[in-house]
């Protein structure tokens, strides 16, 4: 176990190519970290310079208390799964699992005790004749997660590892690694792309774009309060709705105005909307706070007209994707409401939950 520490790190490539750009973070002891974002954003590059396999252009990276900037991979006391799985075709699972404490000249008896240990943990004990070309994908990825315990890394290391799996056996294998770290206690960083996975997994979120950390947090502060635009927009399923608009003061009252709606504002919001009057902000909230069976019986809240143009009826609740005659958004309703296509709606908006956005810096105001 140890804690990974990476300060002011920057990898450029070729042709002057910023891949990260100066990253900071500290990872506890036994935490479970995931860094997610959108496809070039720079996390598996961040990741595989803390396993040595991408060199650093400048900053430093502590595993424990070692700086490990110029220490091999195979001396970081780090294991890595990888999205291919990375298994020998012409092996067992159990030779698979034992090659790299073989390399290492472990006992032959250490060795057998590890791997049956790591089979029994995953359930795979049965499968340990078998060769990788007769396991189906979930338990491929099995045998991957572990030939990396048991070596008993200070720090395992994963990248992309769900992402040839269908949709079932992902939600199954999340909740594997999930139980493998309360059960191991050991750090944990994890690299995706999906945000459900980086919501259900980790115990902090790191979100990347363009090579930039956006907003480190549990997953619920995440969720509840982004940092900007594009973190709101991408933590959440469906995402958080936009509007764009201008704050107005009229009568002593602040309003959000569009050409199609407008909304009077919480008296929390005053203060820091005062020095918006009359400029551009964006107004965002998720779809379950709009037209919600909560927002719905709670008197005296806002609403937004609009036209329903798609019902995606989901059992419990059904989305309603709506267009205002200027902007388009999603609401969680009750699936008992009976919405039609083409109907005109005026939905309950619980404005307390919302934000509100500077326009131009795209960061949160309230």
């Amino acid at each position: 176990m140890a804690r990974v520490l990476l300060e002011n790190v920057v990898k450029v490539y070729p042709g002057n190519v910023k891949a990260v750009e100066d990253f900071n973070l500290e990872i506890e002891d036994s935490e479970f970290v995931v860094l997610v974002g959108p496809s070039g954003c720079g996390k598996s590059t961040t990741l595989r310079m803390v396993a040595g396999l991408e060199e650093i252009t400048s900053g430093t990276i502590h595993i424990g208390d070692r700086l490990v900037n110029d220490v091999p991979p195979k001396d970081r006391d780090i294991a890595m799964v990888f999205q291919n799985y990375a298994l020998y075709p012409h092996m067992t699972v159990y030779d698979n699992m034992a090659f790299g404490l073989k390399l290492r000249k472990f006992k032959k008896s250490e060795i057998d005790r590890r791997v049956r240990e790591a089979s029994e943990i995953l359930g795979i004990h049965e499968l340990l004749e078998r060769r990788p070309k007769a396991l189906s994908g979930g338990q491929r990825q099995r045998v991957a997660v572990g030939r990396a315990i048991v070596r008993k890394p200070s720090v395992f290391l994963f990248d992309e590892p769900l992402s040839n799996l269908d949709a079932k056996m992902r939600v199954q294998m999340r909740a594997e690694i999930s139980r493998l770290h309360t059960q191991l206690e050991t750090t944990m960083v994890y690299v995706t792309h999906d945000q459900i996975e980086a919501m259900t997994m980790g115990d902090r979120i790191v979100v990347m774009k363009d090579g930039l950390i956006q907003q480190v947090a549990p997953p619920t502060e995440l969720y509840d309060n982004p940092n900007n635009i594009f973190v709101a927009g991408f933590i959440g399923t469906p995402p958080m709705n936009f509007f764009d608009g201008v704050v107005r003061k009229e009568d002593g009252k602040i309003i959000l105005d569009e050409d199609t709606y407008r909304l009077e504002t919480v008296p929390e919001w005053a203060e820091k909307l005062e020095p918006y009057i009359d400029k551009k902000v964006v107004f965002g909230i998720r779809p379950e706070h709009i037209g919600s069976p909560t927002a719905e019986g709670t008197p005296g809240l806002p609403k937004i007209k609009a036209a329903v143009e798609v019902v995606e009826p989901m059992g419990s609740e059904s989305y309603l994707y709506m267009n205002t005659g200027r902007n388009d958004f999603i609401a969680r309703v009750d699936s008992h409401r009976p919405c039609h296509v083409g109907d005109r709606l005026e939905l309950a908006v619980m404005l307390t939950k919302a934000h509100v956005f500077d326009a131009e810096s795209t960061n949160v105001i309230v």
